[in-house]
């Protein structure tokens, strides 16, 4: 027995250049802007912990969810990438089409409610090329965020420069694309091979957790992905581990930090309780306290990615070290 599957030949596909865009490349931050006069006494101590662990040559991982980018802090990401101070960026599915959307077009985000009552929300061209890209890295057997930034960067898309995904291209820094069948606009396509995004994005989700493997002495910082960042961390430092305690290797002592605009309250040590609405906040029992209870530490920033962003990077790159 089968099922009624919809048919995607019947979809009015429409080119990028007829879609109103929220954010454009001119509204990106500058390296130059004035830095938000804001003082939390955590972030001035996960920069020093990130100084600390890529002096002593030690990752430094950064997973991030897709308003990063739409907040226009890509020039931010990409410096610390350049100055060797980011070892690893990991995306959601969203934050790959805002990523490629502004190296390839110059504008990206659209209005929801707009398209959504046109039945257009997602379906622009352009878009749909990642689509190819994905079914690319399944034949070569690459990474779907390598096969997007090898694609940036070669065919010398005109705002690569802005574009984490083509960075970690250049600079050979993995950005791992981490994808929900089903989430993204491009899965609305025709074009979309499930089993073609599947592959590609299990081969991010490998190496992402091969990077998991050297975190002791390191740091992980989550920014503002409530469930793809903490389940896929989840995942790949239970294999970590397991490979690293059968060598009687320790994987314990590292530092996590979250940014995010939840109240988690005074105390994010301990797991809140199960009738308690923060216990389901994935971030909070699952990285700021079930897996460095054996010995790392976590730290909260609770802060407007355009504020936390701009201030992280201040204190890693100006201040006195």
């Amino acid at each position: 027995m089968s099922f009624p599957k919809f048919d995607r030949s019947l979809l009015k596909i429409l080119p990028l250049e007829e879609r109103v865009s929220d954010v454009y490349v001119d509204e990106l931050a500058r390296l130059d802007d004035p830095v938000p006069d804001y003082l939390e006494e955590d972030i001035p101590e996960i920069a020093k912990r990130i100084l600390k662990s890529r002096e002593q040559g030690h990752p430094v991982i950064w997973m991030m969810g897709a308003h990063v980018i739409k907040s226009g802090l890509a020039p931010y990401v990409i410096d610390l990438m350049e100055r060797g101070l980011v070892t690893g960026v990991a995306l959601n599915g969203a934050g790959c089409i805002h990523d490629f959307e502004l190296a390839m077009h110059g504008a990206t985000s659209e209005s929801v409610a707009r398209y959504i009552s046109e039945g257009q929300f997602g379906l622009w061209r352009e878009t749909g090329k990642l689509n190819e890209l994905a079914a690319i890295a399944h034949r070569q057997d690459i990474g779907f965020g390598e096969a997007v930034g090898q694609y940036i960067v070669q065919e010398k898309l005109p705002h690569a420069d802005i574009s984490i995904l083509a960075a970690g291209y250049r600079l050979h820094i993995p950005v791992t694309i981490h994808v929900s069948i089903g989430y993204d606009i491009i899965h609305e396509h025709p074009n979309c091979d499930g089993a073609a995004l599947g592959a590609a994005s299990y081969n991010d989700f490998l190496v992402f957790a091969q990077q998991i493997t050297d975190l002791e002495g390191g740091v992980f910082m989550s920014m503002g992905t409530a469930v793809m960042g903490p389940e896929v961390y989840l995942k790949s430092l239970s294999m970590a581990r397991n490979v690293a305690f059968a060598k009687n290797q320790p994987l314990n002592h590292f530092t996590t930090a979250v940014f995010d605009l939840q109240d988690l309250g005074p105390d994010i040590s301990s797991e809140a309780d199960k009738t308690d609405a923060k216990y389901y906040f994935r971030p909070f029992k699952t990285i700021l306290v079930r897996t460095v209870r054996d010995g790392g530490e976590s730290f909260y920033v609770r802060q407007n990615h355009k504020v936390s962003v701009p201030v992280l990077h201040k204190c890693l790159t100006q201040e006195p070290r």
